[in-house]
């Protein structure tokens, strides 16, 4: 009944909310929300190790009308249902590694709050102090805010025909670890975003979170509904103190295409324009598509890097992307 989990991200926008939004969420809001979807992320690209990675952790809430073969879902299922994602991609070699396990397939998780810990597969996130602690597959690390979270300006991501998705930040944690047995450091970025979409289906997505040369950090992101047509486009700037500005006039333009294996078209390379900020990126790895069976959706997600200018002096960029296709039906 592997087919349930792709259902229940599809109905999780149909159902009732369990709690309204917020106009404005907490930036310290990080433990479960009372929502049908969330997801917790981090993410990382390390440009000395050559190495990137993303893990995601989703809790997913049946609506309570489902119903499988008659039987309610959640009698069948404890609820909520967890899925986690892990990619790792070795830019050396050229290898990119894709693993994903749910509770309803019988991998059972770990939630609790405060302090924060997500726990599915043997990884895990887990909050100590200022700090958290970070384990997954072949990456152990320490990962310490250099800024106070944010909230990812307007305070959501999506319309009300998409669905929204509350969304705050640490822009730029301290990654000190082990990846590959190889100590590593650098920067990382953990998001946490609840709400109402249903990703693949009333909404796809362009995204990056980048650190820029100069200590401030980047989100951009535009909303497509069901249709292609964008409906959203933001961006917002951290600065070196922690202070977040929205980016006035932001176009996001891709430059260039990359067409899968399974014949998508991703927008891979891409230049920024925005009031005070012009940046030209690129992907360093084109073959980044991931294939969820579990969740039923295509997207590409790597490591970017580019160059520009922001009020007008030089800046480098790299971070991650992410370019939701839509949905994938795999076997």
């Amino acid at each position: 009944m592997r087919w349930l989990i792709p259902l229940v991200f599809l109905l999780a926008g149909c159902a009732p909310q369990l709690e309204e939004l917020p106009a404005v969420p907490s930036p310290y809001s990080w433990g479960p929300q009372a929502v049908n979807l969330e997801w917790w992320y981090v993410s990382s690209y390390l440009p000395q190790a050559q190495i990137a990675f993303h893990w995601a952790f989703f809790k997913l809430v049946p609506p309570p009308a489902l119903k499988i073969h008659g039987i309610p879902a959640d009698l069948l299922h404890p609820s909520p249902i967890y899925l986690s994602q892990l990619e790792v991609t070795n830019l050396k070699t050229g290898t990119v590694r894709f693993e994903e396990c749910d509770s309803f397939q019988g991998c059972p998780a770990q939630v609790s709050y405060p302090p924060l810990e997500l726990a599915q597969n043997g990884w895990q996130l887990r909050q100590v102090g200022s700090h958290f602690l970070f384990r997954a597959g072949p990456i152990e690390a320490r990962l310490t805010p250099l800024k106070p979270p944010v909230v990812e300006l307007p305070g959501y991501s999506g319309t009300q025909a998409t669905g929204r998705m509350a969304y705050i930040s640490y822009p730029r944690l301290l990654l000190v670890g082990k990846i590959h047995g190889q100590w590593v450091r650098g920067l990382a970025w953990m998001d946490h975003q609840w709400g109402n979409q249903q990703p693949g289906a009333s909404a796809t997505w362009d995204w990056f979170g980048l650190h820029l040369s100069n200590g401030a950090d980047l989100m951009l992101y535009e909303i497509r509904d069901a249709q292609g047509q964008v409906v959203q486009t933001i961006g917002d700037l951290t600065d070196g103190e922690g202070e977040v500005h929205p980016l006035k006039d932001l176009r996001m333009v891709p430059t260039a295409t990359w067409r899968s294996p399974t014949g998508r078209l991703y927008p891979v390379a891409w230049e920024i324009r925005a009031s005070g900020l012009r940046l030209r990126l690129q992907p360093l790895h084109l073959d980044q598509e991931l294939l969820s069976p579990i969740a039923e959706v295509a997207y590409w997600e790597g490591p970017e890097a580019g160059r520009g200018t922001y009020q007008g002096e030089l800046v480098q960029a790299w971070g991650m992307g992410e370019f939701v296709a839509g949905a994938y039906r795999g076997s």
